[in-house]
Order: structure tokens, then C-alpha cells, then sequence
């Protein structure tokens, strides 16, 4: 079930020939396929979706994170609705099945988006940047006034295969006091206690929590998936404080049009491990 539409929806992943990145293929629509890149974004509220020739494609971030942090570089995702399924409202169910289909590596470079140069971007108390280095980091930061949240920090190395076990499980969360008035505006019909955690107001509905902190990480999560629209992994460190949705894609326009922020390399060139040179893919559908 989809999360905003409360759509049914099958989805498969499928493997995909080196150099192909994800695509989507709405096969309710003859195999209509969306590249997931950052020219196909369209709206950035509550959900990053894609849009091309008025086909779309909602809430992608929690696939495309999960496709990031299992080192995914190409493959097909069929779905014969509009929206992907929000299944427990974390990316682990996603990385669950794709760690089960098995992972293929194939004969070709991966190539990273290499940050050469700083990029910030602000908007009020928001902000976000992205900084020259090394490996792939994000650092978070959250504020919310509800007393299980307050101010959350959180960073993670994304190099180092911690993905899965400290982000993929975080949920999407959601307060009753806000429900009405997202269901008037045609969001979260498919939202229940199954899929996101439920705040009330001096607490939550459906404990316990995976973590501590759970909402700061699925921020981070959400940033992962969102920053995967670059195209191509990225070896920077970035950093955000209260962004969003809109600010994370923006920050992935903004990269991809200055093209002296950036360059492309790949890890041997940098004289790093064999064992990350080279592209994957799913080995069979998931």
C-alpha cells in the first residue's frame, strides 16, 4: 500500500545491465519508464516523487535509499501504481529482500561523484551543505517541539557497511494532532500503526522505538535516498540541520549544474581497495 495514496501496489526489482542506474517502469502503463535522476523530480513536500511526460512516480526515498546503502548501482523497479509501497515505513524490508535475491557484482568501474569544493544552501533555521572528502558521511540534525523528539543529532559513515544495521530500520513518523489536516490535503490515507510511528502528544501509540534517536535517523535515511538522484554515488561529506525533502533535491540540482563543484573518479584512482571498484546489481528479482 502506498503511503499518501493508500494505493494498492506490486512491486518488483529486477537486475540491470552495467551503466543502466534505476529506472522505474509503471507496468500499468506499457512499461512507461522514469529514470530516477534529478531532472524527473517533481513534487518535494512530504515525499520526494518523479514525474516524466505527466507519468508518476511518489514517494521514491525509501527504495532509492536502500538501493544506496546495499551498494545497488543498477536495476529496474516495476510497479503498476503510482506509488511505491510503504511496507513497515523503514528502507529494512527493501534491503531484506534485496540482501535475499543476492548481489551481483559486474565487470565494469563504478564511478562517484568526487566533491571538490563546498556547496551550502539556506533557507531560515534550514540548511544543508556538502563538503570535499574522502568517504560518504551525512550528519543530521532534527528540532522538534514534541517531548519524545527534541533536538536529534545523528552521523553515520556511509562507507563502511553500517547502513543497514543503523539506518535501514528507522520509520517514518507521524503525529495524530497533524492527521486530519494531511488527510484533507489528500495525504497519508495509507498511514497506520503498522507503517510509521505514531506520536500522540506526550507520546507514542505503537512502542517501542528501534532506537533512541529513530527520528533522526530516518531523516538521514530520507537524505540517502533523496541525494541517490544524483545518479552516481558521491565521496562528500554532508551535513543538514532541519532540511527536508525540497532542500535535499535542491542541493542535488544545484550540484549537478555546477560542474566545477564535482568531478567523477573512481575509488582506484584514489588508490583505495579493489574490493569497491565495481558496479552491482541485483542477482535475480526481487
Amino acid at each position: 500500500m502506498g503511503l499518501h495514496s493508500g494505493a494498492p501496489v506490486s512491486l518488483r526489482i529486477l537486475p540491470a545491465p552495467t551503466g543502466t542506474g534505476v529506472i522505474f517502469r509503471r507496468t500499468d502503463l506499457d512499461g512507461f519508464e522514469v529514470e530516477a535522476v534529478s531532472r524527473n523530480v517533481a513534487r518535494v513536500s512530504y515525499a520526494t516523487s518523479l514525474m516524466k511526460k505527466g507519468v508518476l512516480i511518489s514517494t521514491t526515498e525509501h527504495l532509492l535509499s536502500a538501493l544506496t546503502g546495499t551498494g545497488i548501482d543498477n536495476a529496474f523497479v516495476e510497479l503498476d501504481n503510482l506509488e511505491l509501497p510503504i511496507l513497515d515505513g523503514s528502507a529494512l524490508p527493501f534491503v531484506e529482500l534485496i540482501q535475499k535475491a543476492g548481489i551481483r557484482k559486474q565487470r565494469r568501474e563504478r564511478r562517484y561523484l568526487r566533491i571538490r569544493h563546498e556547496l551550502e544552501l539556506r533557507e531560515g533555521d534550514k540548511f544543508i551543505g556538502i563538503y570535499p572528502s574522502d568517504t560518504h558521511s551525512v550528519s543530521y540534525v532534527i528540532n522538534f517541539p514534541h517531548s519524545l523528539i527534541g533536538k536529534q543529532t545523528f552521523c553515520v559513515d556511509l562507507t563502511d557497511g553500517n547502513y543497514v544495521r543503523e539506518i535501514a530500520p528507522a520509520r517514518t513518523f507521524g503525529s495524530r494532532t497533524d492527521e486530519r489536516a494531511m488527510r484533507n490535503m489528500g495525504l497519508i490515507r495509507g498511514a497506520s500503526a503498522e507503517n510509521c510511528i505514531v506520536l500522540t502528544r506526550d507520546g507514542i501509540e505503537n512502542p517501542p522505538l528501534r532506537f533512541n534517536d529513530e527520528f533522526v535517523r530516518h531523516k538521514v535515511l530520507d537524505l540517502i535516498g533523496d541525494l541517490a538522484l544524483l545518479g552516481k554515488p558521491i565521496l562528500g561529506s554532508v551535513v543538514a540541520d532541519r532540511a527536508g525533502h525540497a532542500m535535499h533535491t535542491a542541493l542535488v540540482s544545484r550540484l549537478l549544474r555546477d560542474h566545477s563543484l564535482w568531478e567523477e573518479t573512481t575509488l582506484d584512482e584514489k588508490g583505495l581497495p579493489p574490493t569497491e571498484l565495481y558496479q552491482l546489481s541485483a542477482e535475480h528479482a526481487v
